[in-house]
């Protein structure tokens, strides 16, 4: 009997671990990418956006032990896509890491002619048309705005920008985030959400004609 017990006990701590293990959806940790590679990352796309004149100086890094994607912009607005597969219901926390190392000099998304970031990540719902009906939120490190702030776009009625932090300081240093994607979604759009089908990665100096530069590390969706 002590055995048929041991051999459940051990068989609740498997399951309770490989549902620990399966309850995270990675999307990108860039260990697939080869240190050293430019421009537009191998199971990424192009994103394009109306007048960006994208750049895509784009470097996977070694960076404190870390694999990352360091983003620079001068100038441009560079976009990269990647299609997902996640449920919400089970994952519906967004985790990252990041290091914003240069903001846009007097950039401001509250206002349209000086609506750039430094590198942020959106979560994207595609829909037709895609230029008047997809729904975007995006995860941003502002340059001037209030932390904490949840602000519409000046130049798309798609786009939503949640600002995490704002201005110096953090910059330099390695920081992670968490953002619950289904209840920012809830609050924005005022309804449950469906599964989103990619995620985007940014930077953006065009209207400023300044330069940001930021890394960021493993993107994944987990559980509460």
């Amino acid at each position: 009997m002590r055995a048929v017990a041991l051999a459940a006990s051990v068989l609740v701590v498997w399951s309770s671990t490989s549902l620990a293990l399966a309850a995270r959806v990675v999307v990108e940790d860039w260990t697939s990418q080869p240190v050293g590679a430019h421009g537009i990352p191998g199971g990424w796309t192009k994103y394009t956006t109306p007048g960006g004149r994208p750049a895509y100086d784009f470097t996977v890094v070694e960076d404190e032990g870390r694999r990352a994607l360091r983003l620079h912009s001068r100038d441009d607005h560079s976009t990269i896509a990647k299609q997902i597969d996640v449920d919400l219901a089970a994952t519906p926390i967004l985790e990252w890491s990041w290091k914003v190392l240069e903001l846009p000099s007097g950039a401001d998304v509250r206002n349209r002619a000086t609506s750039d970031l430094t590198g942020h990540l959106f979560v994207v719902w595609p829909r037709v048309p895609a230029a008047l009906r997809s729904r975007l939120i995006a995860y941003a490190w502002g340059s001037s705005e209030p932390a904490g702030s949840m602000l519409r776009s000046r130049k798309s009625g798609t786009v939503t920008f949640v600002i995490l932090r704002s201005g110096a300081e953090g910059l330099g240093r390695w920081l992670i985030e968490r953002r619950d994607v289904a209840a920012d979604y809830q609050k924005v759009y005022g309804e449950p959400p469906d599964n989103p089908k990619a995620v985007a990665i940014s930077v953006d100096t065009n209207d400023t004609h300044s330069a940001a530069a930021a890394l960021i590390d493993t993107i994944a969706f987990t559980s509460r």
